[in-house]
């Protein structure tokens, strides 16, 4: 572990590494879209983009509930050098004075691929981003076929934001906080692009105020609860109650939220900086089986109200949700009744990721269009599905 918290000397050669993974998709969506419009090409590649960076989400939980999140200390390489190739010695030393430690050879790859991958996604942002704003210099006429290249702007920023919170995931050592904000981070990303998928949208549903509010609403409760299982698992706080419904056999057991819901404290630690007390364990993961039966209770609202419109294509919405929350509710008890399994634990990483999607997915194609943009459009392309 005794290796500087930066080392910007690797730095050319993973950006080299992430940009030949990038070149992968980028070449096969070139190819297969050859003869197609250049709007078509790009909505392709945000296509892409959105399911390579899913992969990426799943596998930055399976780096982080595999220990691996610190199998290589600094960043952005390991040791100084570019891949665990070049830090066999370095590496085997840490291994060898702790064998279950934080730094092995397999952790090292795991935490270097997971680097390799995030740097392919930011590099076809990138070319989302450039090739968006050469579109936008091209097309300076009212087509309303044309996505503001400002979606795949602020994308980018986002992602070197992501790309700073990774770092700071490796120098700070797993600060709860930092690991909490880039899980975030990555689910934000991911509604992002998913906005960008249904833009220009081809079809619309039309949703009354009152429901598009309760989306909204429902969506906040997600966003609160998504947060909450970020901190249980950066405080490693599943196993506080090891049976369901009850926790220590118990309905109510001994809690400390003050030391539980500090923010501002190392991994383990409490907020006087000694070890963090068990009861905040148990704290952590008592609010967050709180916050499920309130989601839970809220998306189930949701499903009966898209269902009582009648209309075809909202309650398909309402099936895909009541399959979302059911695969959230089985791999989260899942996980407290088989003793934590990291295929359940990764597996409710992703239900997470595709609830969060489908309300941004389901958002984009409500949300009213500015009249001038409507209007331009042709009817034949509105498709319109009345709701209540």
């Amino acid at each position: 572990m005794n290796a500087p918290a930066y080392d910007l000397g690797p730095l050319p050669s993973v950006v080299l590494i992430g940009a030949t993974v990038a070149l992968v998709p980028l070449i096969w969506v070139l190819w297969r879209h050859r003869r197609s419009e250049p709007a078509v090409r790009r909505h392709a590649l945000t296509l892409l983009t959105l399911f390579l960076t899913f992969d990426l989400v799943l596998f930055g939980a399976f780096t982080r509930l595999s220990d691996s999140g610190l199998g290589c200390p600094d960043w952005p390489g390991c040791y100084g050098s570019a891949s665990p190739l070049g830090a066999r010695e370095s590496i085997g030393a840490a291994q060898s004075a702790m064998p279950s430690g934080p730094v092995t050879h397999g952790k090292a790859w795991i935490e270097m691929l997971h680097r390799y991958l995030a740097t392919g996604v930011g590099a076809l942002i990138t070319v989302l981003a450039v090739t968006a704003w050469l579109e936008a210099r091209r097309q300076r006429s009212t087509s309303t076929m044309a996505v503001s290249p400002w979606w795949p702007t602020v994308t980018w920023l986002w992602v070197c934001g992501q790309g700073a919170f990774g770092a700071l995931t490796v120098t700070m050592k797993l600060y709860p906080a930092i690991v909490t904000l880039h899980l975030l981070g990555g689910l934000g990303l991911l509604a992002l692009l998913a906005i960008q998928s249904q833009l220009p949208r081809r079809s619309t549903l039309v949703l009354s105020t009152a429901l598009r509010r309760g989306v909204v609403a429902v969506l906040g409760l997600a966003v609160v609860q998504t947060t909450l299982g970020g901190w249980v698992s950066t405080n490693y706080a599943v196993l506080a109650c090891a049976e369901f419904p009850t926790c220590q056999g118990s309905w109510w057991p001994a809690m400390d939220f003050d030391h539980g819901f500090t923010v501002l404290r190392e991994l383990g630690a409490g907020k006087d900086g000694g070890y963090l007390p068990f009861a905040a364990l148990t704290a952590i993961h008592m609010v967050h089986r709180i916050g499920a039966a309130i989601l839970v209770l809220a998306i189930g609202a949701l499903i009966w109200r898209l269902w009582a419109t009648g209309d075809e294509a909202l309650r398909r919405w309402a099936m895909a949700f009541a399959g979302a929350m059911a695969w959230q509710v089985a791999s989260g008890l899942g996980n407290v009744l088989f003793d934590w399994p990291l295929l359940a634990a990764v597996s409710h990483t992703g239900g997470a990721a595709v609830l969060l999607v489908l309300f941004a997915i389901l958002l984009t194609r409500a949300w009213p269009e500015p009249a001038v943009r409507s209007a331009a459009v042709p009817s034949g392309r509105r498709g319109m599905h009345a709701a209540s």
